[in-house]
């Protein structure tokens, strides 16, 4: 089937629609591997370290969590034509990620705002909840998505 048939535009949206992505699991050498590039606190690189901190054992940063939910999301969690253009959002990280988590992200459509002053689009607030394999929610990101209407229906 062709991957652009396959992407939602504004107009085939509805308040209430979910997306469930593929998922992903991540092992301890991933999380350092991050860690070492964009986020080394001790926590997130070193077992013993980990252990002593406030999260009791080695964590993933909460960034890695984030960019792994973008990947899941992009991956065919969030099926969206145009690809996911974000204007905004909120993030929260409940738990954290640990070694051996599989990760799945679960997104609701929450908003749909047509442009007015921009026919040719719309904003769409969608709420992700990036769960492990036990069902507990590691990360909620709360986006704002620029989202194309459908060629046939936008207005020139």
């Amino acid at each position: 089937m062709d991957k652009e048939r396959e992407r939602l535009f504004l107009d085939d949206l509805h308040i209430g629609q979910t997306f469930t992505s593929p998922s992903h699991r991540l092992n301890a050498e991933q999380i350092k591997r991050f860690a070492e590039e964009f986020d080394p606190q001790p926590f997130h690189l070193d077992e013993n370290a980990a252990a002593q901190s406030l999260f009791a054992g080695l964590a993933a940063s909460g960034w890695h969590t984030a960019a792994l939910t973008m990947r899941l999301l992009v991956n065919g969690g969030a099926p969206i034509a145009g690809g996911l253009i974000g204007a905004g959002g909120e993030i929260a990280w409940p738990k954290p990620t640990r070694p051996g988590d599989e990760l799945q992200v679960v997104s609701e459509v929450m908003e749909i705002i047509p442009s007015r002053s921009k026919p040719d689009r719309g904003i769409v607030v969608l709420r992700s909840e990036t769960r492990n394999h036990r069902g507990e929610v590691v990360q909620v990101l709360t986006s704002k998505l620029v989202v194309p209407r459908s060629p046939s229906t936008s207005v020139s």
